[in-house]
């Protein structure tokens, strides 16, 4: 759908766990595309707002943040865990990451812009954008990658995938699936969407 009021125009690119959907907006950001990360933007407010600080020790019935940051170790073991718990944390976080893209978005100058989000559906980001794209990968791949990058054991990482929404429910919902599989070349694909979505905005101009 398009943005409310002409607002400057979004693509929502997703993908679960290791996908490589950071690398995708990477090449996008090459493209003079500028991304919104609202995991990392997620992770900075649970690092520094306190109100939000006190919920999530509330939720867990514990300090997570004896050391002065979130134990984010502490938090995953949780959350991952305990449906209910992920279901408040989200709802806690990611309202106020919407309203911190919003102004964000309001801020840039560029054709348009990219909000990367490991839920973008499930937390309704997606409404805010006019188009959407899953970035998928073997789930093996998914796997080894997340094992070497966050040092976590093959059952971490499965957990973390069975509380994401799985690929065929993504590119259901999707305008564009980019596969970044070893074998396959993302950089001609990512060329391919950013010529379209520059036609779309001239056409919508």
């Amino acid at each position: 759908m398009l943005s409310e009021n002409r607002r400057t125009f979004t693509l929502g690119v997703t993908g679960g766990i290791g996908s490589g959907k950071t690398s995708v907006c990477r090449v996008f950001n090459v493209l003079g595309i500028p991304v919104f990360s609202a995991d990392i933007r997620a992770k900075a407010i649970m690092n520094s707002d306190e109100r939000i600080i006190k919920a999530v020790n509330t939720i867990a019935g514990r300090d997570l943040y004896k050391t002065g940051t979130l134990d984010r170790s502490g938090l995953a073991e949780m959350i991952f865990n305990n449906k209910s718990a992920l279901e408040k944390i989200n709802s806690l976080i990611h309202p106020l990451v919407l309203d911190h893209f919003e102004k964000w978005r309001e801020e840039q100058t560029s054709a348009y812009v990219i909000m990367e989000a490991a839920i973008l559906f499930e937390t309704g980001a997606a409404r805010l954008c006019d188009r959407s794209l899953t970035v998928i990968a073997p789930v093996d791949e998914r796997i080894s990658r997340v094992i070497i990058r966050n040092r976590l054991s093959r059952a971490d990482v499965m957990a973390r995938i069975r509380n994401q929404m799985d690929d065929i429910s993504r590119i259901k919902l999707s305008d564009y699936v980019i596969s970044n599989s070893e074998n396959d070349m993302i950089i001609p694909a990512v060329l391919e969407i950013h010529a379209e979505i520059l036609d779309i905005i001239n056409t919508i101009d």
